[in-house]
C-alpha cells in the first residue's frame, strides 16, 4: 500500500515509519487548528499562540493514532501474528500485519484493542482536562488537552462503524466468521458494508461541497473512495487466499533455464536475456547452484565492461530474498516477493539443490485459469 516511508523509531520491536502523504494531513491538522478550533474556543490571543497550540494539539493527535495502531499491533504479535511496525499515512495510521489472524478470536480481539486504546486515552486526557480547571490552569493548555479527549472519542466511534476494514468492520467480520465458520463469506459481507459506508461519505463529501465546503467535502470524497478501494482489496486478498490455500511451490514451480559462473555479461544479455526474456537466471556450477544473477545487476554495470565482468563476480548468492523452498506455501511466497520486490524466485531444496523456478507470472496465471474455471466473481 505504502511506499518505504521514512523510518522515525523502533518501539519494542515496532518500526514506525510516516510516508510522505502524512505530511499532507499535518499540514491541514495545524491550519484547521489554528484557524478554526482554538480561536473558537479561545478568543483574544495572538496568532502565533494560536499556532504554538496548533502544533502542540497535532503532535497529541500524532501520538493518539500511534499509541491506538501500538495496541492493534501488540495484541496482534501477543496471539501470533507478525508485526513489522506501524506506517503513518495521509488517511490515519496502520498496524503492518504481515498475515491475516487464523481465527475469529484472534481478528477480533486486534480489531477491538485499538478502539479501547482511544477510549482509554480520551478517558486520561479528559480527566486532565477537569483537574485543570479546578486548579486554574492557563486556558489554552486546558483546551489543548479538551481537544485531544475529544478526537480521541471521535477516533474510537468512527473506528468501531461496522466497515471493513475499519475496526468495527474487523469486529463484525470475526462475529459471522465465529458464527458460519465461514472467513471468506464474513469477509464479503463486512466489505459490503465497507463499500457501502464509502459511498455515504463520498455522497456527503459532494453534499458538503454543493453547500460551500469545499475542503471538507474533498476530504470526505477521499476518505470514501479510500474505504471502498481498501474494503474491496480485503475481499480479493481472502479469494486469492483461498484459491491457493494448500498450494505449494512445487505444485507451481517450471524447470529453469540456468547460466553458468564463467559466462560474460555480454554473453548473458545476448544469449539469454534477450532469448528467454527473464529477469533473474539460476547459477549453477555444475551441480551446485552458485546463486542468481538479475537484469537489474547487469544494468548497473557500464555496459562497456560487460565483456570483461564475470556472471560470477557479481551474482547474489541464494539467500531469503532469492530463494524459496519446494514446499513454501504460495501465499507466503506471494508476500515475500511483493516486500523484495523480485518476480522470479529460485526454488532450492534443504540440501542446496535447484530444483526449478517460480515467478509471479505463474502464480498469477494459475489464479486466472482457476477463477474462470470455477466462475468465481471475487476478483472482478
Amino acid at each position: 500500500m505504502f511506499g518505504k516511508g521514512i523510518r522515525l523509531v523502533t518501539v519494542f520491536g515496532f518500526e514506525i515509519k510516516v510516508d510522505p502523504s502524512w505530511l499532507i494531513i499535518a499540514v491541514l491538522v495545524v491550519w484547521s487548528l489554528a484557524v478554526g478550533f482554538f480561536p473558537y474556543h479561545l478568543e483574544g490571543l495572538r496568532a502565533i499562540d494560536y499556532w504554538k497550540l496548533a502544533v502542540i494539539g497535532a503532535l497529541g493527535l500524532f501520538f493518539s493514532i500511534l499509541f491506538h495502531e501500538f495496541w492493534h499491533s501488540w495484541v496482534a504479535r501477543r496471539l501470533g501474528v507478525q508485526v513489522k511496525g506501524i506506517t503513518l499515512f495521509v488517511f490515519g495510521g496502520v498496524a503492518e500485519m504481515q498475515e491475516e489472524p487464523d481465527s475469529p478470536r484472534s481478528e477480533f480481539w486486534i480489531a477491538v484493542a485499538g478502539p479501547l486504546a482511544s477510549l482509554f486515552l480520551m478517558l486520561c486526557f479528559y480527566l486532565v482536562y477537569q483537574a485543570g480547571l479546578d486548579m486554574g490552569w492557563n486556558q489554552g493548555v486546558t483546551s489543548v488537552f479538551m481537544y485531544l479527549a475529544l478526537v480521541n472519542l471521535i477516533l474510537a466511534i468512527f473506528n468501531l462503524i461496522p466497515a471493513f476494514p475499519l475496526d468495527g468492520g474487523r469486529i463484525l467480520r470475526a462475529v459471522l466468521w465465529k458464527m458460519k465458520k465461514d472467513r471468506r463469506w464474513a469477509t464479503r459481507v463486512a466489505t459490503n458494508f465497507g463499500s457501502m459506508f464509502g459511498l455515504v461519505l463520498i455522497g456527503l463529501g459532494l453534499l458538503n461541497m454543493l453547500t460551500g465546503n469545499l475542503v471538507g467535502g474533498v476530504w470526505y470524497v477521499l476518505i470514501g473512495m479510500f474505504i471502498r478501494f481498501a474494503a474491496k482489496s480485503s475481499y480479493q486478498q481472502v479469494v486469492l487466499k483461498s484459491a491457493l490455500e494448500g498450494k505449494t511451490i512445487r505444485n507451481l514451480m517450471k524447470k529453469p533455464v540456468t547460466v553458468p559462473g564463467g559466462l560474460s555479461l555480454q554473453e548473458l544479455v545476448d544469449d539469454y536475456v534477450y532469448k528467454y526474456h527473464h529477469k533473474m537466471f539460476p547459477v549453477m556450477d555444475g551441480r551446485e547452484v552458485q546463486g542468481c544473477i538479475t537484469t537489474r545487476q547487469v544494468g548497473a554495470v557500464d555496459r562497456a565492461k560487460w565483456p570483461k565482468i564475470m556472471v560470477g563476480e557479481i551474482m547474489k548468492r541464494c539467500s531469503a530474498e532469492n530463494a524459496v523452498h519446494p514446499n513454501d506455501d504460495v501465499t507466503q511466497v506471494l508476500a515475500r516477493m511483493n516486500s523484495t520486490g523480485q518476480s522470479r524466485m529460485m526454488v532450492v531444496d534443504e540440501r542446496g539443490r535447484l530444483e526449478g523456478i517460480v515467478s509471479l507470472k505463474d502464480i498469477l496465471g494459475y489464479l486466472t485459469a482457476r477463477m474462470e474455471l470455477e466462475g468465481d466473481r471475487g476478483l472482478e
